[in-house]
């Protein structure tokens, strides 16, 4: 598949890995927002459907929209725990998990280093979202390939 045909006619594998995230968001009670962040810290995929009509934060920041920003806060949790792990010598970080009074975040890495993100409700059930993210982070994995990354980059830089 070129680069021309790919700007205009999603892979299966692109609409495979939407369909997981939409999957995992109406499925799994207290999830509020979902994100798949590249192991650069580019957004790949999110929940937020209308990411094209929200306009840029003032000076030229990305789009607003809640997991435009839980791709920030992942791309850092991440950085900060792997870091972390390192200073530890304790190995890779596999989840992390953050609670506050109004919510959680949970971060999972994805076999090529990418992440996956969940924004929660504080009151949601932990061992669920856990599970189900390992779920998507099981099926996802073997398909996120470098091709499949760049597509789906390339796409988020489309919707802005």
């Amino acid at each position: 598949m070129n680069a021309s045909s790919t700007a205009r006619t999603p892979s299966s594998e692109a609409d495979n890995l939407r369909w997981l995230l939409a999957n995992l968001i109406e499925e799994v009670p207290g999830i509020r927002s979902v994100t798949v962040v590249s192991s650069d810290g580019l957004l790949l995929l999110a929940s937020d459907p209308g990411l094209a009509d929200v306009p840029a934060k003032p000076g030229g920041g990305g789009p607003r929209g809640a997991s435009a920003d839980l791709a920030t806060i992942v791309s850092g949790i991440a950085s900060l725990t792997t870091g972390a792990a390192g200073l530890l010598k304790a190995g890779e970080v596999k989840q992390t998990m953050v609670a506050m009074d109004h919510g959680t975040v949970f971060v999972m890495s994805i076999s090529d280093g990418s992440l996956l993100g969940v924004h929660a409700t504080a009151d949601c059930d932990m061992s669920v979202i856990g599970y189900h993210m390992a779920l998507f982070v099981g099926r996802a994995g073997h398909v996120l390939t470098p091709e499949l990354r760049t597509e789906l980059r390339k796409s988020m830089e489309q919707d802005k």
